[in-house]
């Protein structure tokens, strides 16, 4: 058996170029199987949280003719942030990484985005924001992840709609798109299932940003939660990476999305334009009214919304699409 590759998108600028992936010890663990249902799909959803992550192992970015050579960190994972000048590629952009295993070179191929300046940067939460997930009852959640097989899993009604509208905003080619980012509170485990999903439903092409790794089946039962200031550090980093994009930031209120939308709003007062939150309790919440009234007085234009056609209807009131 030999170790497994695994890259993620990553995303570049004027300068710089990041993208990530992890290396994981030889497994006889099937890795996840689209096609299994009920049982099997809950069996092949755990073992995404068995994974063996290999430390320290050499990993090698072949990029613009050179040859860059990294190591995992302890659980795994590999982050490239190199410098890049003379690109006048933008869009999507292929890349490959190495790794060897007993004198034989293991490749694998992603794309990274460099979108253009001024245009726009979509962000957006996964679930309860466009996946349908209950996360206000953990249990539900849970039996969902375990026992609904990725074609049962369901978006909201007309949310696909409005991804691909902010999608092509403000583009003459239609043959490109703008920079989107699905950013979680989900774990890396569950990257290749959320990427297929969405393209099962034809979502928007996205970086996705999510929580370490998980190798222990215990967390497993806590996927999704927990802290989320590192969904505000990662938005934030996108922002100060992307200075010249303007930004459209979707969440949902069955969390912390407001929250931290409000203080990146407060840190970023020219860059945000719109503020999206999805309701999905039976009656809205007041702090978040009071939290979207306060961003109103930082001219941000806010929506919050039960059904995603009022948020298409807001998005054409403004001019967004």
């Amino acid at each position: 058996m030999k170790p497994i590759l695994k890259l993620y998108r990553g995303y570049a600028n004027e300068q710089e170029l990041i993208v990530m992936g992890h290396v994981f010890k030889p497994t006889s663990n099937q890795d996840y199987n689209f096609q299994k249902k009920n049982i099997k799909n809950a069996r092949s959803i755990i073992n995404l949280f068995r994974a063996r992550t290999q430390a320290n192992a050499d990993v090698f970015l072949e990029h613009n003719g050179l040859k860059i050579h990294t190591k995992t960190l302890n659980d795994g994972y590999f982050k490239f942030c190199v410098p890049i000048d003379q690109c006048e590629k933008y869009g999507w952009i292929d890349y490959q990484v190495n790794i060897v295993h007993k004198e034989k070179i293991i490749k694998a191929k992603e794309a990274y985005i460099r979108p253009h300046k001024g245009d726009l940067g979509i962000i957006s939460d996964i679930d309860d924001t466009f996946l349908v997930s209950h996360s206000l009852n953990p249990f539900k959640k849970l039996f969902v992840l375990l026992f609904r097989d990725i074609h049962k899993r369901k978006v909201f009604d007309d949310v696909v709609a409005h991804y691909q509208a902010l999608s092509f905003a403000g583009r003459q080619n239609k043959e490109e798109q703008n920079a989107f980012f699905y950013v979680s509170s989900s774990e890396w485990n569950l990257y290749r299932f959320i990427i297929k999903f969405t393209e099962i439903h034809q979502l928007p092409k996205a970086v996705l940003l999510l929580k370490d790794i998980k190798t222990k089946l215990t967390d497993f039962v806590l996927t999704g939660r927990g802290n989320h200031n590192h969904k505000f550090e990662k938005i934030k980093h996108i922002l100060e990476f992307y200075p010249n994009l303007q930004y459209v930031l979707l969440g949902d209120d069955s969390q912390k999305d407001a929250y931290l939308y409000e203080a990146i709003c407060k840190i970023f007062p020219v860059t945000v334009k719109a503020v999206y939150i999805r309701q999905t309790r039976n009656h809205k919440n007041e702090k978040i009214i009071t939290i979207l009234k306060n961003l109103e007085t930082l001219k941000v234009a806010v929506c919050y919304f039960k059904n995603s056609s009022e948020a298409i209807a807001h998005s054409k009131k403004i001019g967004l699409i």
